[in-house]
Protein backbone atom coordinates (compact mmCIF):
# COMPACT_ATOMS: atom_id res chain seq x y z
CA UNK A 1 0.00 0.00 0.00
CA UNK A 2 1.50 3.13 -1.34
CA UNK A 3 -0.15 5.33 1.03
CA UNK A 4 1.25 4.06 4.01
CA UNK A 5 4.60 5.78 5.35
CA UNK A 6 5.65 2.59 6.87
CA UNK A 7 6.09 -0.89 5.47
CA UNK A 8 3.33 -3.56 5.46
CA UNK A 9 4.12 -7.27 5.50
CA UNK A 10 2.47 -10.64 6.74
CA UNK A 11 3.76 -13.14 9.47
CA UNK A 12 3.74 -17.15 8.33
CA UNK A 13 2.02 -17.89 11.36
CA UNK A 14 -1.18 -17.31 9.72
CA UNK A 15 -0.30 -20.46 7.55
CA UNK A 16 1.13 -22.66 10.15
CA UNK A 17 1.16 -22.63 13.56
CA UNK A 18 3.99 -21.96 16.05
CA UNK A 19 2.84 -22.78 19.51
CA UNK A 20 -0.21 -25.22 17.97
CA UNK A 21 1.50 -27.44 15.80
CA UNK A 22 -1.22 -28.89 14.07
CA UNK A 23 -2.52 -25.52 12.74
CA UNK A 24 -1.45 -25.83 9.11
CA UNK A 25 1.48 -28.41 9.78
CA UNK A 26 1.20 -29.88 6.91
CA UNK A 27 1.39 -26.61 4.47
CA UNK A 28 4.93 -25.94 2.99
CA UNK A 29 7.35 -23.21 2.86
CA UNK A 30 6.82 -22.81 -0.93
CA UNK A 31 2.73 -22.13 -0.23
CA UNK A 32 3.52 -19.56 2.28
CA UNK A 33 5.67 -17.34 0.33
CA UNK A 34 3.66 -18.05 -3.08
CA UNK A 35 0.70 -16.55 -1.53
CA UNK A 36 2.60 -13.93 0.83
CA UNK A 37 3.76 -12.58 -3.22
CA UNK A 38 0.52 -13.22 -4.72
CA UNK A 39 -0.73 -10.80 -1.94
CA UNK A 40 1.68 -8.06 -3.21
CA UNK A 41 3.39 -7.98 0.56
CA UNK A 42 6.98 -8.12 0.73
CA UNK A 43 7.94 -8.49 4.21
CA UNK A 44 7.54 -11.89 6.64
CA UNK A 45 9.12 -13.28 9.30
CA UNK A 46 11.17 -16.75 10.01
CA UNK A 47 8.01 -19.47 10.12
CA UNK A 48 9.04 -23.17 11.54
CA UNK A 49 8.86 -24.46 7.96
CA UNK A 50 11.59 -22.21 6.71
CA UNK A 51 14.44 -23.62 5.23
CA UNK A 52 17.65 -22.74 7.71
CA UNK A 53 20.41 -22.96 4.78
CA UNK A 54 21.05 -19.23 4.27
CA UNK A 55 21.80 -19.64 0.77
CA UNK A 56 18.68 -21.15 -0.01
CA UNK A 57 16.18 -19.22 1.93
CA UNK A 58 17.44 -15.97 0.19
CA UNK A 59 17.36 -17.87 -2.98
CA UNK A 60 13.38 -18.48 -2.73
CA UNK A 61 12.60 -14.90 -0.76
CA UNK A 62 14.46 -12.78 -3.15
CA UNK A 63 12.99 -14.45 -6.12
CA UNK A 64 9.96 -13.55 -4.82
CA UNK A 65 10.74 -9.82 -3.13
CA UNK A 66 10.18 -10.40 -0.34
CA UNK A 67 12.63 -9.14 2.61
CA UNK A 68 12.91 -11.45 5.90
CA UNK A 69 11.84 -8.72 8.67
CA UNK A 70 12.57 -10.69 11.85
CA UNK A 71 12.44 -13.81 13.29
CA UNK A 72 11.58 -14.46 17.15
CA UNK A 73 13.95 -15.24 20.00
CA UNK A 74 12.80 -17.01 22.96
CA UNK A 75 15.23 -15.65 26.12
CA UNK A 76 15.70 -16.69 29.77
CA UNK A 77 17.70 -13.76 31.33
CA UNK A 78 15.39 -13.23 34.35
CA UNK A 79 17.68 -16.52 36.07
CA UNK A 80 21.46 -15.16 35.80
CA UNK A 81 22.60 -18.37 35.79
CA UNK A 82 21.39 -18.69 32.21
CA UNK A 83 22.63 -15.29 30.68
CA UNK A 84 25.96 -15.88 29.40
CA UNK A 85 24.28 -19.01 27.24
CA UNK A 86 21.77 -16.95 26.39
CA UNK A 87 23.54 -13.97 25.30
CA UNK A 88 25.59 -16.13 23.14
CA UNK A 89 23.00 -17.66 21.59
CA UNK A 90 21.21 -14.35 20.92
CA UNK A 91 24.80 -13.41 19.29
CA UNK A 92 24.18 -16.43 16.76
CA UNK A 93 20.76 -15.55 16.49
CA UNK A 94 21.14 -11.49 15.47
CA UNK A 95 24.02 -12.39 13.32
CA UNK A 96 22.01 -14.80 11.25
CA UNK A 97 19.12 -11.96 10.83
CA UNK A 98 21.56 -9.30 10.10
CA UNK A 99 23.28 -12.00 7.18
CA UNK A 100 19.47 -12.06 5.82
CA UNK A 101 19.09 -8.04 5.70
CA UNK A 102 16.46 -8.02 8.75
CA UNK A 103 16.68 -5.10 11.03
CA UNK A 104 15.13 -6.08 14.41
CA UNK A 105 14.92 -8.94 16.67
CA UNK A 106 11.29 -10.23 17.84
CA UNK A 107 12.75 -10.84 21.84
CA UNK A 108 10.58 -12.02 24.72
CA UNK A 109 11.65 -13.63 28.06
CA UNK A 110 9.84 -17.49 28.68
CA UNK A 111 11.15 -17.33 32.41
CA UNK A 112 8.14 -18.34 34.10
CA UNK A 113 5.71 -19.28 30.98
CA UNK A 114 3.80 -22.47 31.21
CA UNK A 115 4.32 -22.67 27.87
CA UNK A 116 7.51 -22.11 26.81
CA UNK A 117 10.03 -21.95 30.03
CA UNK A 118 12.01 -25.25 29.88
CA UNK A 119 11.65 -25.11 33.47
CA UNK A 120 8.41 -25.57 34.22
CA UNK A 121 6.90 -29.29 34.25
CA UNK A 122 3.73 -30.34 32.10
CA UNK A 123 1.50 -30.49 35.55
CA UNK A 124 1.99 -26.79 36.28
CA UNK A 125 -1.01 -24.43 35.95
CA UNK A 126 -0.41 -21.00 35.83
CA UNK A 127 2.65 -18.09 34.68
CA UNK A 128 4.91 -17.58 37.44
CA UNK A 129 5.37 -13.67 37.82
CA UNK A 130 8.77 -12.18 38.02
CA UNK A 131 9.97 -11.05 41.60
CA UNK A 132 11.85 -7.85 42.23
CA UNK A 133 15.13 -10.29 41.67
CA UNK A 134 13.91 -11.30 38.90
CA UNK A 135 12.81 -8.21 37.48
CA UNK A 136 16.42 -6.59 38.19
CA UNK A 137 18.02 -9.69 36.37
CA UNK A 138 15.93 -9.71 33.09
CA UNK A 139 16.41 -5.84 32.59
CA UNK A 140 19.99 -5.98 32.65
CA UNK A 141 20.04 -9.32 30.69
CA UNK A 142 18.02 -7.34 28.03
CA UNK A 143 20.25 -4.25 27.87
CA UNK A 144 23.15 -6.55 27.36
CA UNK A 145 21.42 -8.31 25.00
CA UNK A 146 20.37 -5.14 23.18
CA UNK A 147 24.37 -3.77 23.42
CA UNK A 148 24.82 -7.12 21.12
CA UNK A 149 21.97 -6.36 18.17
CA UNK A 150 23.02 -2.62 18.50
CA UNK A 151 26.79 -3.53 17.72
CA UNK A 152 25.59 -5.98 15.25
CA UNK A 153 23.43 -3.54 13.29
CA UNK A 154 19.89 -4.49 14.50
CA UNK A 155 17.61 -3.30 16.90
CA UNK A 156 16.21 -5.70 20.41
CA UNK A 157 12.10 -5.23 20.03
CA UNK A 158 10.61 -6.39 23.21
CA UNK A 159 7.57 -8.76 22.34
CA UNK A 160 4.98 -8.42 25.44
CA UNK A 161 3.11 -11.61 24.94
CA UNK A 162 0.43 -13.38 26.17
CA UNK A 163 1.04 -16.34 28.49
CA UNK A 164 4.54 -14.35 29.54
CA UNK A 165 5.93 -12.26 32.30
CA UNK A 166 5.36 -9.38 30.36
CA UNK A 167 1.65 -9.12 29.01
CA UNK A 168 -0.18 -6.84 31.01
CA UNK A 169 -0.07 -2.85 30.74
CA UNK A 170 1.42 -2.53 34.02
CA UNK A 171 4.10 -5.18 33.25
CA UNK A 172 5.10 -3.65 29.70
CA UNK A 173 5.35 -0.25 31.60
CA UNK A 174 7.74 -1.61 34.07
CA UNK A 175 10.11 -3.41 31.57
CA UNK A 176 9.89 0.23 30.17
CA UNK A 177 10.89 1.85 32.84
CA UNK A 178 13.60 -0.63 33.70
CA UNK A 179 15.37 -1.07 30.06
CA UNK A 180 17.68 1.81 28.04
CA UNK A 181 15.82 2.98 25.90
CA UNK A 182 18.64 2.99 23.43
CA UNK A 183 18.63 -0.53 23.76
CA UNK A 184 15.44 -1.97 24.05
CA UNK A 185 12.91 -1.22 22.02
CA UNK A 186 9.38 -2.54 21.87
CA UNK A 187 7.51 -4.85 19.50
CA UNK A 188 3.73 -3.03 19.84
CA UNK A 189 1.42 -5.82 19.24
CA UNK A 190 -2.16 -5.44 19.46
CA UNK A 191 -3.93 -8.65 19.96
CA UNK A 192 -1.48 -9.67 22.80
CA UNK A 193 -1.81 -5.84 24.16
CA UNK A 194 -5.86 -6.75 24.41
CA UNK A 195 -5.24 -10.55 25.24
CA UNK A 196 -3.07 -8.88 28.59
CA UNK A 197 -5.62 -6.69 29.51
CA UNK A 198 -4.65 -3.49 28.26
CA UNK A 199 -5.91 -0.87 25.42
CA UNK A 200 -3.96 -1.50 21.87
CA UNK A 201 -4.30 2.73 21.40
CA UNK A 202 -3.49 3.65 24.64
CA UNK A 203 -0.11 1.20 24.50
CA UNK A 204 1.04 2.89 21.18
CA UNK A 205 0.33 6.34 22.32
CA UNK A 206 2.19 5.77 25.94
CA UNK A 207 5.01 4.14 23.73
CA UNK A 208 5.25 5.50 20.96
CA UNK A 209 8.90 6.63 20.92
CA UNK A 210 10.31 2.94 21.90
CA UNK A 211 7.99 1.56 19.10
CA UNK A 212 10.42 -0.35 16.31
CA UNK A 213 8.03 -3.03 15.02
CA UNK A 214 4.71 -3.70 15.35
CA UNK A 215 2.42 -6.89 14.76
CA UNK A 216 -1.09 -6.16 13.89
CA UNK A 217 -3.74 -9.38 15.34
CA UNK A 218 -7.02 -8.87 16.40
CA UNK A 219 -9.15 -10.78 18.90
CA UNK A 220 -12.57 -12.83 18.99
CA UNK A 221 -13.96 -11.40 22.14
CA UNK A 222 -16.70 -13.75 22.75
CA UNK A 223 -13.87 -16.70 22.65
CA UNK A 224 -11.68 -14.40 24.71
CA UNK A 225 -14.24 -14.09 27.24
CA UNK A 226 -15.41 -17.68 27.24
CA UNK A 227 -12.08 -19.04 27.52
CA UNK A 228 -11.33 -16.82 30.77
CA UNK A 229 -14.68 -17.72 32.16
CA UNK A 230 -13.45 -21.45 31.93
CA UNK A 231 -9.65 -20.52 33.07
CA UNK A 232 -8.24 -21.74 29.67
CA UNK A 233 -4.36 -21.26 29.23
CA UNK A 234 -2.75 -19.15 26.76
CA UNK A 235 -2.46 -22.61 24.30
CA UNK A 236 -5.84 -23.44 24.83
CA UNK A 237 -6.82 -19.52 23.63
CA UNK A 238 -5.09 -20.25 20.31
CA UNK A 239 -6.63 -23.63 19.68
CA UNK A 240 -10.13 -22.24 20.72
CA UNK A 241 -9.68 -19.13 17.74
CA UNK A 242 -9.20 -16.15 20.09
CA UNK A 243 -6.68 -14.68 17.63
CA UNK A 244 -7.42 -13.17 14.06
CA UNK A 245 -6.63 -10.72 11.49
CA UNK A 246 -7.65 -7.36 11.45
CA UNK A 247 -11.19 -6.37 11.06
CA UNK A 248 -12.44 -9.78 12.02
CA UNK A 249 -12.62 -8.99 15.77
CA UNK A 250 -13.30 -6.28 18.15
CA UNK A 251 -10.56 -4.21 18.29
CA UNK A 252 -11.38 -0.82 16.27
CA UNK A 253 -8.00 -0.30 14.17
CA UNK A 254 -9.39 2.95 13.07
CA UNK A 255 -7.82 4.98 15.55
CA UNK A 256 -4.63 2.84 15.22
CA UNK A 257 -4.19 3.66 12.15
CA UNK A 258 -4.87 7.22 12.13
CA UNK A 259 -2.05 7.20 14.97
CA UNK A 260 0.45 5.27 12.87
CA UNK A 261 -0.58 7.74 10.33
CA UNK A 262 0.61 10.78 12.48
CA UNK A 263 4.00 9.37 13.46
CA UNK A 264 7.08 8.99 12.15
CA UNK A 265 7.14 5.31 12.18
CA UNK A 266 8.93 3.74 8.95
CA UNK A 267 9.56 0.54 10.20
CA UNK A 268 7.36 -2.83 9.34
CA UNK A 269 3.89 -3.60 10.63
CA UNK A 270 2.93 -7.78 9.95
CA UNK A 271 -0.26 -8.77 9.54
CA UNK A 272 -1.39 -11.63 11.81
CA UNK A 273 -4.04 -14.13 12.32
CA UNK A 274 -2.79 -17.28 14.29
CA UNK A 275 -5.84 -19.49 13.55
CA UNK A 276 -6.64 -22.74 12.11
CA UNK A 277 -5.99 -22.41 8.22
CA UNK A 278 -8.09 -25.35 7.53
CA UNK A 279 -11.52 -23.12 9.01
CA UNK A 280 -10.19 -19.61 8.56
CA UNK A 281 -7.76 -19.75 5.15
CA UNK A 282 -5.05 -17.41 5.35
CA UNK A 283 -4.11 -16.03 2.10
CA UNK A 284 -8.34 -15.27 1.90
CA UNK A 285 -8.16 -13.62 5.33
CA UNK A 286 -5.50 -11.27 4.14
CA UNK A 287 -7.29 -10.24 1.14
CA UNK A 288 -10.10 -9.45 3.44
CA UNK A 289 -7.88 -7.79 6.26
CA UNK A 290 -6.05 -5.63 3.38
CA UNK A 291 -9.30 -4.46 2.30
CA UNK A 292 -10.26 -3.56 5.45
CA UNK A 293 -6.72 -1.72 6.12
CA UNK A 294 -7.29 0.11 2.87
CA UNK A 295 -11.34 1.13 4.00
CA UNK A 296 -8.80 2.58 7.11
CA UNK A 297 -6.65 4.31 5.28
CA UNK A 298 -9.81 5.92 2.81
CA UNK A 299 -11.54 6.87 6.51
CA UNK A 300 -8.29 8.79 7.84
CA UNK A 301 -7.80 10.56 4.00
CA UNK A 302 -11.30 11.52 3.15
CA UNK A 303 -13.34 10.52 5.94
CA UNK A 304 -15.41 7.54 4.27
CA UNK A 305 -17.13 5.10 6.99
CA UNK A 306 -15.25 2.14 8.24
CA UNK A 307 -15.85 -1.21 6.66
CA UNK A 308 -15.85 -4.65 8.65
CA UNK A 309 -14.27 -7.60 7.29
CA UNK A 310 -17.57 -9.93 7.79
Amino acid sequence: MKSLPFRLGIHPINWVGEDVKEFGDETTFEQIIDDIQALGLTGTEMGRKFPTDQVVLKRELNARGIQLVSQWKSVLLSDPSYRASELEQYRRHAEFLKEMGSEVISTCEVGGSLHFDPRRTPNEKEVIRLDAEGWAHLAEGLNQAGEIAKQIGLKLTYHHHGGTVVESPEEIDRLMEMTDPSLVHLLFDTGHSYYGGGDPLHLLRKHRERIAYIHLKDIRLEVLEKARSEQSDFVTCIRKGVFTVPGDGCIDFAPIFGELLGTSYTGWALLEGEQDPYQHPARLYAERSLQYISSLIHQQTHGASNLSLN
